[in-house]
This record gives structure tokens, sequence and C-alpha cells, in this order.
């Protein structure tokens, strides 16, 4: 089987979907419009990537309508890629950039996977958006989505049943294990890997650390931020001004590759974000599978990878007392952070498997192969 996939090849996510792809036996030849180091995909050699450069610059800058245009251009590119690899499967990740490219295509079987801003939002601008996002979905003959309430979302956009496709982990490589920490053993570290940008609510888990401090001034409590993003300075500055920075460590970006040591430094992960188009948490299961206790907001498809009260809690977004409240319970009850952490993994294993996952996704890949196969016939 070959796949081309349409989609952002230095996103994590695809890394991850077409390593597997590829580690199955499927041939795949990536499209995408940003350039990055290809060195992640070293090692792969039935991995092709096209990067269409003339564009890059018109696509970061996020010049609003124009930047549609950057990505319609691209479309001789993508026609001439089939005509010349030959695939047996389109497969587009996030609908109204690269969805759109394969859906003017024209080939056919086509796949399109909605991320999140897609779904919930593209649809919502205008009729005109509406419209094109309908289109879109038309041209497949599959839409999946990672989380079961963007797929409700996305189906009010199509008569055709959206498949749930999980963005699980490999439980393997996520596993609680020791590692050498920034901290100190009697040090409890809350924690959160994301990009730092407003949408992802960190000022939330920053203002609801400082009144945890102010409260329990005795307890050697830590704050671990990993990631990179706009908001660095701002959430830094704030950390001065409550007076806290000497108990937050700001990690930066780092690689992929390192995730997991950051996570198995943590003792309570959150993530409260801001922002419904949230569509599935996956840093949350990789800290779950690591048996940490987790702390989210009811955005998106969050709640839908946290069993509350089981696994960990769900709070309202954009409330530090309510999240400092939730965290406190977990500070104060290193049993129910161990129960809590252990009934994490457990579920992370029946639902987030990534080998499962990615039986399914080539599953779906054999369906509509056979389906073609029936329509020849």
């Amino acid at each position: 089987m070959k796949v081309l996939l349409l989609a952002d090849a230095s996103v994590v996510h695809t890394l991850k979907w077409a390593r597997s792809l590829s580690e199955r036996g499927i041939e795949v030849v990536i499209f995408g419009m940003v350039d990055f180091d290809r060195s992640i995909y070293d090692g792969y050699n039935n991995i092709e990537i096209v990067i269409y450069k003339r564009e890059t610059e018109l696509l970061r800058s996020g010049a609003g309508n124009v930047r549609k245009l950057a990505y319609l251009k691209a479309l001789p590119v993508i026609r001439r890629l089939i005509r010349e690899h030959k695939p047996d499967i389109v497969h587009a990740h996030f609908a109204t950039s690269y969805g759109l490219l394969g859906a003017l295509a024209g080939f056919r079987p086509f796949i399109v996977s909605v991320w999140g801003m897609d779904a919930f939002d593209f649809p919502k601008i205008s009729i005109v958006h509406r419209l094109v996002f309908k289109f879109i979905l038309s041209r497949a003959d599959r839409v999946l989505s990672t989380s079961n309430v963007m797929a409700r979302e996305t189906q009010q956009y199509t008569g055709k049943t959206v498949i749930t496709t999980p963005f699980g982990i490999d439980l393997k490589r996520f596993r609680p294990a020791p590692v050498k920490s920034l901290f100190g053993k009697k040090d409890l570290v809350i924690g959160t890997i994301k990009d730092l940008e407003e949408k992802y609510g960190i000022e939330y888990l920053i203002r609801a650390f400082a009144m945890l401090k102010g409260r329990h001034p005795k307890l050697s409590l830590k704050l671990l931020i990993v990631g990179g993003g706009s908001q660095d300075a701002f959430l830094k500055k704030l950390c001065a001004d409550l007076g806290i920075t000497s108990h937050v460590a700001f990690t930066g970006m780092i690689p992929y590759d390192e995730v997991v040591r950051y996570h198995n430094m943590i003792d309570i992960y959150v993530a409260v974000s801001v922002y419904q188009s949230e569509s599935f948490g996956v840093a949350i299961i990789e800290s779950s599978a690591c048996e940490k206790p987790v702390v989210v907001s009811n955005m998106g498809g969050l709640p839908e990878v946290v069993d509350d009260g089981v696994t960990g809690f769900v709070v309202p977004a954009r409330d530090p007392d309510a999240t400092a409240a939730a965290i406190e319970r977990l500070v104060l009850d290193k049993k129910l952070r161990a129960k809590m952490g252990t009934a994490g993994r457990r579920r992370v294993m029946e639902l987030f498997d990534w080998k499962v996952n990615v039986d399914q996704m080539v599953s779906i890949y054999d369906d509509v192969l056979r389906e073609k196969k029936k329509s020849y016939n």
C-alpha cells in the first residue's frame, strides 16, 4: 500500500502517523508547505517528504484569506505527485487547508482528518466558510476525528458517519521510570508540557500554584513549565509579580524524544486549556501513562481523556480557584495521587494504546480500498 499524506510534516502528530504506517510496511509520501529539520525522519527509507517551499513565509504570516490562496497554488504540485507516485489513498490532515487541497485534487479514495480549529471554528466564520467545510467533507470517503466531541461537532456538516480515531501513545515508551530530575527528592512537582500560548491557559495554572504556595508555605512545591511560545516573557513576569519565580522552572522548547523524561519529573500534571477547539489531550494521556494524576479543564476533548474523580479532576476553565482546589487535594493526599496515577495508566492501556490506534487506521485504509475494488468490478 502507498499513502499520500497531505499534512504539516514537522508536527508530532504527522510524524507519529507516518513513522507508524512506515513500520507496518506502508509506503508513505508526505506533502507539506512548511520546511523543517527533516532529520526527525532519518532511518525511515519508505517515507518520502515533498515540501512546497515557495509560499512558506506567506503561510507563516497568517495573512487571512491570502493565506488560503497559497494553499491553492500548490494544487498542481499535488496533482503531479499523484500522477508520479500513484498512491492507493490520499489522506489529508486538517480539513480546511490540506483537506481543501485533497478535495480539489479529485483523487479517490480520499480521507480527511479534522484536527480542531478546522471543525470547531472555521465553519462558524461565515456561510461561505461553512459551505467550503461541507464541500471538503462531501468529497471524502472517510471523515476522521481524534475525539468524540469533535466528531459530534463535525457531524453537523455531513451526512457521513464521522469515525473517532484516538491519537494514542506508545505505552512501552510512556511509562513510569526513574529519571535524572531538575528537582530534589523532597520537592513535589506540579507541571505542564504545552506550547506557551494563551489558549492553553498556563496563566491560570501559575495563579493556582501561587495560591497553593501561599496556603502551604512549608511544603516544597515546585512548578515545571515545559515548552516555548509567544507568552514566554508574559508568564515569567507573572511569576515574578506573584513572588514565585524561585519555585518555577521554565525549560523552553525540548525535543519530542525528551518529553517522557519530563513527564516523569512531575508528580501532578495540569492542563487547563481555555479554548473549546482543544481536540484531544495527547500530553494528558502521556502523563497518565506515566502514572501521574491529572487536572484538566472542561474544554473540547480534554474531559474525554480523564475519568473525573478516578484518574484525575476536571475543573472549569479560567478558574484558578477551582484549579488550586483540585491540585491541593492531590498535594495533600499521597495515596490519592498514587491511586489516580495507577488508574490513569490502566485507562490509557484500555483506550489509547497507539498500536491499537494504528491498527484501526490501517483497517480504515483496507476498508476504503476494498470498496474501491468492488466499485470497479
